[in-house]
């Protein structure tokens, strides 16, 4: 399940996103798990970049792991970012999922490659 919150003036399709956690989920043996989604704003995901990762400025997504029980996490998405960037939001919003489901690409080389091949095949589903 998944709950969506857009804090943006950018059009969200809640279905899709809907979709695409569902499939993401049930690949990963999650799907009785559910996750917040929020679109914010590039002065939001700056203060949180700043006050999570102590980095000062805006990024395209983060992702909260809650591990609570049946409730994975958040994911915070800054649509301008993932714009100016020229990526695919749904692309991030998997990223995101990923990190929620303990995948990490900033250690090893080989846990960037496992993560970068989930992505992929996610984004064929």
């Amino acid at each position: 399940m998944i709950e969506i919150n857009n804090l943006t003036n950018f059009q969200i399709d809640k279905k899709s996103f809907s979709q695409v956690a569902k499939n993401v989920l049930k690949g990963e043996n999650r799907e009785r798990e559910t996750i917040s989604l929020a679109f914010v704003n590039k002065a939001e995901i700056k203060k949180l970049n700043k006050k999570f990762r102590n980095k000062n400025k805006p990024t395209d997504v983060l992702s909260f792991s809650f591990n609570e029980k049946k409730y994975l996490g958040e994911i915070v998405i800054c649509p301008e970012i993932v714009d100016e960037k020229k990526e695919k939001i749904i692309e991030v919003f998997i990223h995101g999922i990923l990190h929620l489901c303990g995948y990490d690409h900033e250690g090893s080389g080989k846990d960037a490659k496992i993560m970068e091949q989930k992505e992929r095949s996610y984004l064929k589903i």
